[in-house]
């Protein structure tokens, strides 16, 4: 046997006959599998409310929704990312007129409506019947059948995220179209609100839902109301006032991929920097801060949004009284192991 003096040579050599079995040998010049620490393409993003209502404002009056036609949705794209917001989940703002129907369908992605502005749609998921108000969260479990209906006398908006980076990476995307524009709702609407709405006390043989989490609507009055409670508690170093939103059944996130939070950020508090693998959006309710973001300095206002990058430095500081509701893909990071953070 020869004797290689060369193992680059030798690499080269033999990568084009091992491409004819499929196969195929590690290169000097091949990207490294593994880096020291994450090294994401997301880029961290600053979106201004300033820059989107106009744009906003265009696609309703230039966008038509047709009864079988697609949703309006002005989607938030990552300038480091072919697709998405973030390297798992896309969010769009969509908006919606009086009288409008956005059809039913159901699909494999997992999704969730955060009420930005109005009032007077209503939702149906699964035959179960919610008006979507100001404030309000609601959930669209994967393979849900959905459809909207604005029964309001002036437009709304509201954001839509979808793990669709997610379920896309792992292959598995289905979609159906709905036999009609809406579907028959239930002789009781709003049937798992009765039972798991107040997060306190449930039927105690209730039979098992087809969604980990029964609850669909997490109304924007009992929110506040809690994050109201937790004002009087010690604020937290990083995030001063905040709640994650949970599945009254396990105790756990709302979503199996997604988590959700609202935040109250103080005038005069200072958080403390943190970073963490996984991605989260930010959208800012009111109020006024200021965020840095490694390098990157965020001055935020109402209807912004800021997307936060994989392993990021990030603080926040409150410039006057200010709530945040912010999507993260934590939940699907610590069921895979992958979840880890650093705190200063």
């Amino acid at each position: 046997m020869d004797i290689v003096t060369n193992d680059g040579d030798a690499r080269r050599a033999l990568q084009a006959e091992l491409a004819r079995f499929h196969c195929r040998v590690h290169q000097s010049d091949d990207p490294p599998l593994f880096t020291r620490e994450p090294r994401p393409t997301m880029r961290s993003v600053h979106w201004r409310w300033r820059d989107l209502a106009p744009l906003l404002d265009r696609l309703g009056r230039e966008v038509d929704l047709g009864a079988g036609g697609p949703r309006r949705t002005l989607r938030l794209q990552n300038p480091g990312l072919a697709e998405g917001t973030t390297h798992t989940f896309w969010c769009s703002i969509q908006v919606i007129l009086p009288g409008e129907v956005a059809t039913c369908h159901r699909h494999s992605a997992s999704a969730l409506r955060f009420i930005m502005k109005g009032n007077g749609a209503w939702t149906t998921v699964d035959g179960e019947h919610y008006a979507m108000n100001e404030g309000d969260l609601v959930l669209t479990p994967a393979g849900s059948w959905h459809d909207h209906v604005h029964r309001g006398s002036e437009p709304m908006v509201w954001l839509d995220v979808l793990d669709i980076s997610l379920m896309r990476l792992l292959q598995a995307t289905f979609f159906e179209p709905y036999a009609h524009d809406v579907q028959p709702v239930d002789r009781v609407p709003d049937r798992s609100w009765r039972q798991h709405g107040s997060g306190l006390m449930a039927p105690p043989r209730a039979a098992p839902g087809p969604y980990a989490n029964p609850l669909l609507a997490y109304p924007q009055a009992s929110a506040q109301a809690a994050l109201d409670a937790a004002a009087g508690l010690p604020p937290d170093p990083h995030d001063d006032v905040v709640l994650a939103y949970r599945n009254p059944a396990t105790g756990g996130p709302p979503m199996t991929t997604m988590g959700q939070q609202l935040q109250r950020i103080r005038a005069g508090f200072q958080g403390r920097r943190r970073r963490h693998t996984g991605s989260k959006v930010y959208y800012v309710l009111r109020g006024r801060g200021v965020s840095t973001v490694g390098d990157e300095r965020y001055d935020w206002e109402a209807g912004d949004f800021f997307a936060v990058a994989p392993w990021a430095w990030h603080a926040h500081q409150g410039l006057e009284d200010a709530l945040l509701f912010q999507v993260n893909d934590q939940p699907a990071l610590q069921a895979l192991g992958y979840y880890r953070e650093e705190l200063e």
